[in-house]
């Protein structure tokens, strides 16, 4: 496990900064990293390692979450109300839509088979997209008209929207039915996630200002253990309530992240944000490398060129999604168009759940599990590329106060 570990974090750097020196996003290089070492090429990585991979990846992204957290505005996210909403499903919609009207003449799947590989393709990435929300809030970048907290507050909810879309067509083409409290539990969901995240954060501020008062200081570095340990409750708090109660874990650790911002000593939020942004410099690497790990490289040949133009199609129908989400909106065609790369990417979602019907024995499975494969390395690089790339040009920059 060890030389694995030294491998992911050695050569994953090594290609993240031969990317960055060709002006490339460093994720290219750390996904690349991981399908060359992972189990479909060189076969390099230890079993253990590819055993505990979603835990290992789930760990990096509450840490780039609760950084998210506690860079969020809560002022400013207010000021973006109706789109924020709107993003959270209806691009998903759109995209899921494209493949059931149209991949059953270009894939020759039936329409509820193309529902299922539209859900398994309608995640956006919050590895990919998060992180760099994070970054321009830093940098300062589209916050006068809260861009970044927009597409952070869309991005976060849309996977839980589409992963409860997933489980209903699955359900159906096995033969059941969809149930109406799958869909009533997606705003069950968020609204719980945030109200327990809002709780735990308050409580955790309370404790820390209290342990401050006292003179019993509590060293930064204790604190982040504190706070991680805290999220990774959060996200098991997920799996111990399911078929009780929907909970959002993710955005519970959001929401705690965010309540600490407001609650907590002004310091005490910057020094966490700093730490936490430390500790991505690692996690990062684990992250994208293992999600490039997860990439079955070998259905890429068995996809083809139809499932290429499949992906482009439904990416345009995307697009239009975010458009609409944005309509009467204050920003203009150049931050429109950033939403819209920013809107991008798939990665995470569709590595966790890409294999899934192909396990349960469908007969789509093969091919759903080929075009998953294919989006990842379509759409993660030109996501990333596309914000990368642009959002000087596209996003205005705010004025240091």
């Amino acid at each position: 496990m060890l030389t694995s570990l030294a491998f992911i974090f050695l050569l994953g750097l090594a290609m993240a900064s031969i990317c960055q020196k060709i002006k490339l996003p460093r994720i290219i290089g750390m996904l690349a990293t991981g399908i060359v070492l992972g189990p479909y090429v060189l076969d390099l990585l230890d079993p253990s390692i590819l055993s505990i991979s979603s835990e290992l990846r789930q760990m990096a992204l509450i840490i780039i979450l609760i950084k998210a957290g506690l860079s969020l505005d809560l002022a400013e996210l207010k000021k973006v109300g109706r789109p924020a909403v709107l993003m959270s499903f209806v691009p998903a919609c759109f995209e899921i839509l494209a493949f059931v009207l149209f991949a059953p003449s270009i894939l020759s799947v039936t329409r509820m088979e193309a529902a299922v590989m539209g859900s398994v393709l309608a995640a956006v990435s919050p590895a990919v997209v998060v992180p760099r929300m994070v970054q321009l809030i830093d940098m300062k970048y589209g916050l006068s008209k809260s861009i970044p907290q927009l597409i952070l507050a869309g991005a976060s909810c849309d996977d839980i929207f589409v992963i409860v879309l997933f489980s209903t067509f699955i359900n159906m083409t096995q033969g059941g039915s969809a149930n109406i409290l799958d869909f009533m539990s997606i705003p069950i969901s968020i609204v719980l996630g945030v109200i327990l995240g809002a709780v735990i954060g308050y409580l955790l501020s309370h404790f820390f200002e209290t342990a401050y008062a006292h003179k019993h200081y509590v060293r930064n570095s204790t604190k982040v253990v504190i706070v991680l340990g805290v999220s990774f409750i959060l996200l098991a708090m997920e799996t111990w309530l399911k078929g009780i109660v929907s909970v959002s874990g993710l955005l519970a650790v959001m929401s705690m992240a965010c309540t600490l911002k407001i609650k907590s000593i002004a310091f005490v939020s910057k020094r966490l944000a700093e730490k936490f942004g430390k500790l991505w410099i690692a996690a990062e690497v684990i992250l994208f490398v293992l999600v490039g790990a997860a990439v079955d490289i070998r259905y890429t040949v068995t996809a083809g060129l139809a499932a290429v133009c499949m992906i482009m199609l439904a990416l345009i129908f995307r697009a239009v999604g975010v458009s609409i989400c944005l309509i009467k909106t204050k920003l203009n065609r150049k931050e429109r168009l950033f939403c819209i790369l920013a809107y991008l990417p798939k990665a995470t979602v569709q590595a966790a759940i890409g294999s899934v019907p192909l396990a349960m024995g469908l007969a789509c499975g093969r091919l759903v599990l080929s075009v998953a494969v294919l989006a990842i390395l379509i759409t993660a690089p030109l996501g990333a590329i596309g914000m990368d790339m642009t959002y000087k040009k596209l996003l205005s920059k705010a004025e240091a106060s």
